[in-house]
């Protein structure tokens, strides 16, 4: 389970480790989403047990029920002990996460309301941003409420007071390039985790990385081949109707092409720029 979601998380976050974009990798993984492979096996793959209709009826039930629980959990009076039940919250999200039969039947839309909770308790715990950007921004498909719960780790932390805190600025960064599209606001947070990163550990390693990064945007602005990669992405790990549509509509919108096979599966081509 744990090692599902590091996984996918060190995918993205290895995307712009180097501080630049290989035009080359990016050319690779456009022709393997074309064919359907990009982000792991497709929806409805072939060999894939079929669920008997009461087993999805139990699921349905189940999301329904964690989903009132949560509800009373975000009003739920803490008597002093937000950071138990931000690491309670955290520990449901990962049984939640990582149950892949239940997922590929309800989605992944009770992201946003375990970490809504989890960063209203304890917006310090800068390790747990990154899952919040891979839950909510890449399987849940909603980037912008990803950015505003990574924000209250960015007005909560401080660079003096906590050694780990440039990883929520380099979290944001990363979801404001790949999903939003937003290059000034990823440009800031960029330098942002360069400066708090510096004077710890990592700087000497990463502070470079990551002002070459913020420079590299400075140059070359146009995000769309990256966006390309993760909308698709995006588009292909999910089973949820909802976000399907939101991820098909941003590759439209940034110019795809929709091409449809025999059965009627659908893939994305981005023509050459012009």
């Amino acid at each position: 389970m744990e090692a599902k979601i590091e996984q996918f998380s060190r995918k993205w976050l290895s995307l712009l480790l180097n501080g630049v974009i290989g035009l080359a990798a990016l050319a690779g993984v456009v022709t393997m989403q074309s064919i359907g492979q990009l982000g792991g096996m497709p929806v409805g793959v072939q060999g894939q047990k079929p669920l008997s209709a009461m087993s999805a009826a139990s699921f349905k039930q189940d999301a329904q029920q964690e989903a009132l629980r949560l509800k009373m959990l975000k009003t739920f009076p803490s008597f002093g002990f937000d950071n138990l039940i931000a690491d309670w919250t955290f520990l449901k999200f990962l049984q939640y996460f990582g149950d892949d039969e239940a997922r590929n039947v309800t989605g992944y839309n009770l992201s946003e309301d375990y970490f809504d909770i989890v960063t209203r308790r304890d917006p310090r715990w800068a390790d747990i941003y990154l899952f919040l950007s891979t839950a909510v921004s890449f399987y849940q498909g909603n980037p912008e409420t990803a950015v505003k719960l990574i924000e209250r780790g960015t007005n909560a932390l401080s660079r003096q007071n906590h050694p780990k805190a440039w990883i929520v600025w380099r979290t944001k960064g990363l979801d404001e390039l790949l999903l939003l599209g937003d290059i000034p606001d990823s440009i800031r947070s960029h330098e942002m985790a360069a400066e708090w990163v510096e004077n710890t550990p990592d700087g000497p390693k990463l502070a470079p990385i990551f002002r070459a990064t913020a420079e590299y945007l400075r140059r070359d602005p146009d995000s769309v081949p990256v966006r390309f990669t993760a909308w698709s992405t995006v588009y292909y790990q999910t089973t949820d109707k909802l976000v399907r549509q939101r991820a098909k509509q941003a590759l439209v919108k940034l110019g795809a092409v929709v091409r449809k096979d025999k059965d009627g599966k659908e893939s994305f081509i981005l023509p050459p720029r012009k």
